[in-house]
């Protein structure tokens, strides 16, 4: 079902773009290889625990957490879903 001057499956193929993107961003995040035994950012020393449960951790819960609040900020808002981008 066309919307406008939208093609037929042009909504649909914004979702699955949407999603494909979230996807490889979550991959991106993804942590491989070995774990550290002291944080890239502060050097404190991981907890085994930690190590044990985040294969391939880099960083401390402290540092990880900052990472995460930063990347959280950087987000914005999906300009696919605004209405100002459909409606150009």
């Amino acid at each position: 079902m066309a919307g406008g001057w939208s093609r037929d499956g042009a909504v649909q193929d914004q979702i699955d773009t949407s999603v494909a993107d979230a996807v490889a961003q979550a991959r991106d995040r993804l942590n491989n290889g070995l774990s550290l035994s002291h944080c890239e950012e502060c050097d404190e020393q991981i907890p085994q625990a930690r190590r044990d449960a985040v294969p391939g951790v880099r960083l401390c819960v402290a540092c990880q957490t900052e990472l995460d609040s930063q990347q959280a900020k950087q987000l914005g808002y999906n300009r696919r879903g605004s209405k100002d981008s459909q409606l150009r």
